[in-house]
């Protein structure tokens, strides 16, 4: 059986935010687009990793040959949603060479002195690479909110801001996958118990992850903002259930696999006379003159 004839075509666009979109009507534990359980869905997700390692160095090629083209993989989600399982699980299956990850934290002093898209611009990913970013601009309109970081007219200007900003980004060359992962609260909860169970885990919680944890209304009603503010035409949003980590896996790697595809790139001609080097390196194959030796 082929797996991947379980993976609907347009599982992208079952994914995609349109109008009326509402964040808490999201079924968490749903698997859109994929008719299968775990076991079939992480065989499903191996069985593409050639596809895609094949299309990322097809990009990676094109870049050196000054196409400008490449992918950007805006990762959004809350704490324990998968979003490291994504970079590990889908990203690492290609050449770390063709890729550019950046994580954003809280911005330093020295980047509050700039506009919140400062930082943002210098990790746009250079052509012929997969970018990613592991949270990003959006965090300036998530947790301000939250926060009350900035006063209202202040967010309004930035939805705009991250619009134009992105609408640059595609006129660059850059095809913007914009992914929030929607994980349930109490599979949160429960992933959370999971790291403080296990001794190994405890670096990767933090005291402030219960803090964020108590705000989840506030949060939720973020992102309803955020994402129907700025998923648009050329930049939409992707909103995956991620209770099932091998699902949304697997939904992100189809996406990249869709948009590295829609390029339609072939290899870059060479700008050299392939024969005459090949006459030069096989003239290198002939024994080398035996030295002199004395005596």
């Amino acid at each position: 059986m082929n797996v991947t004839s379980r993976i609907e075509n347009n599982l992208g666009e079952l994914l995609r935010v349109r109008q009326g979109f509402q964040l808490s009507e999201v079924d968490t534990g749903a698997t859109p687009g994929f008719t299968g359980g775990k076991k079939k869905g992480k065989l499903a997700l191996r069985a593409r990793d050639k596809e895609l390692a094949e299309l990322q160095e097809l990009l990676y090629a094109n870049g050196f040959a000054d196409d400008q083209r490449r992918v950007l993989l805006v990762l959004q989600a809350m704490d324990t949603a998968g979003k490291g399982g994504i970079v590990r699980h889908v990203v690492g299956s290609v050449d770390p060479q063709g890729v550019h990850l950046a994580t954003f934290k809280a911005p330093t002093d020295a980047e509050k002195r700039h506009d919140f898209l400062w930082r943002i611009r210098k990790q746009v990913p250079p052509p012929g690479t997969i970018g990613v970013f592991d949270r990003s601009h959006y965090e300036d309109v998530l947790i301000a909110r939250v926060r009350e970081l900035a006063p209202p007219d202040e967010l309004e200007e930035r939805y705009g801001q991250i619009i134009d900003f992105e609408r640059e980004l595609v006129h660059d060359g850059i095809t913007v996958i914009k992914v929030m992962l929607q994980v349930s609260y109490q599979e949160q909860g429960r992933r959370l118990m999971a790291r403080l169970n296990r001794s190994e885990k405890h670096w990767k919680f933090h005291p402030s992850d219960v803090d964020e944890r108590e705000l989840w209304p506030l949060y939720q009603d973020a992102y309803q903002v955020a994402i129907t503010r700025t998923s648009t035409g050329i930049a939409p949003w992707y909103v995956i259930p991620a209770d099932h980590k091998w699902y949304a896996r697997l939904a992100v790697q189809h996406l990249l696999i869709d948009a590295l595809a829609a390029f339609d790139q072939g290899w870059p001609r060479a700008d050299f006379d392939v024969e005459a080097e090949k006459a030069r390196l096989r003239a290198t194959f002939r024994p080398a003159h035996p030295a002199n030796s004395a005596g």
